[in-house]
């Protein structure tokens, strides 16, 4: 779900050449839920090999890492560790969606509705063990520093960004910002335009938004800020405050200044300061290493053409254009030095 505060948000246009040489920290798991979700046959099964295993995953990242490696973009990926407790409602809600999405789906099957089909797909799909597997060592075929978050990778994003250690966090919701981070970017993609469950297309446009400017136009502190998400919603307390939305939160969190206050007029069955504290606290690897490496081409189609049955043709002419701006770019580099 995440904190859905887009509305209130500045955010200016950019394109993939202003993020040039910059690393960008991405949380794998929004990410990889994307791909689970989007790359489908048209009745909506997942994209699978001939044993029967799930690739949509690696078909999302084969094609768009290694689209924006060629534009010089540098990639961390981190993974989720443990949530906190206070996540299990949202986590359970989650759990619960998935089985009606799955009901839908066996009636639309049964009643060959190939658009049910795929519209009730997407919404069950799930990230087990095996995927991350996968995931993290495609990942590092590629040469990317994969971090193990120790508990939500949106944090830990936020922490290395406010380190300097990475310039921004890529995510499609808002709770970077929330735990800090200076800078985020929405939809890090080369694609113009995004397919809708209802499939509708829309125009997709690589935004920046950063905290510095969030906080002077909303006219906020950071703590306000975290209260702000407090009132809509977040995964710690799925929907917020009844009836209070982003632009009914902000007058609120002007009008009280006093938090306590706030929530005890607003008579909230959570307790506030238990979120509040999660934000301010979260558990971070701060001993992590960012260390970019040589793609391994042999591992990289082995992983797609022999243990997934990639077209080989395809998997060459992806990996030859990606060798090709390696090379471009250590000859750049060189002469630079």
């Amino acid at each position: 779900m995440g904190v859905n505060i887009a509305e209130l948000l500045p955010k200016k246009e950019i394109e993939l050449e202003d993020l040039k040489n910059k690393k960008i920290a991405i949380d794998a798991s929004q990410m990889l839920y994307q791909f689970l979700s989007s790359i489908r046959q048209p009745d909506g099964t997942h994209l699978m090999d001939s044993k029967g295993n799930v690739t949509s995953h690696l078909m999302g990242l084969s094609t768009r890492i290694t689209n924006l490696m060629a534009k010089n973009v540098n990639l961390v990926f981190i993974f989720d560790g443990k949530s906190p407790k206070l996540k299990f409602k949202e986590q359970e809600g989650r759990a619960i969606r998935k089985i009606k999405a799955k009901e839908k789906l066996e009636k639309a099957t049964r009643e060959e509705n190939i658009q049910d089909m795929y519209k009730y797909s997407q919404q069950t799909s799930r990230l087990n063990e095996q995927i991350i597997k996968e995931s993290k060592e495609f990942i590092k075929a590629l040469g990317l520093p994969v971090i193990q978050s120790p508990s939500e990778a949106d944090a830990q994003a936020a922490f290395m960004c406010e380190r300097k250690d990475v310039y921004a966090v890529a995510s499609s919701d808002s709770d970077a910002l929330i735990h800090g981070s200076p800078r985020l970017i929405r939809s890090l993609t080369l694609s113009t335009k995004r397919k809708l469950s209802s499939g509708i297309y829309v125009p997709v446009k690589t935004e920046l938004i950063e905290l510095k400017e969030v906080l002077q136009e909303l006219n906020l502190k950071q703590d306000q800020l975290i209260a702000l998400a407090i009132l809509v919603g977040t995964d710690y307390n799925p929907g917020g405050v009844k009836g209070i939305g982003p632009k009914t939160a902000l007058k609120l969190i002007h009008e009280y200044k006093d938090f306590d206050t706030l929530f005890k007029e607003l008579k909230v069955d959570f307790s506030w300061k238990r979120i509040f504290a999660i934000y301010k606290s979260m558990a971070v690897m701060k001993n992590y290493q960012l260390n970019f490496k040589e793609p391994d081409f042999e591992k990289v189609k082995k992983i797609l053409v022999d243990e997934h049955d990639f077209n080989e043709e395809r998997v060459d002419k992806l990996l030859l254009k990606l060798k090709k701006e390696q090379e471009l770019k250590k000859q750049k580099s060189l002469a630079d030095f």
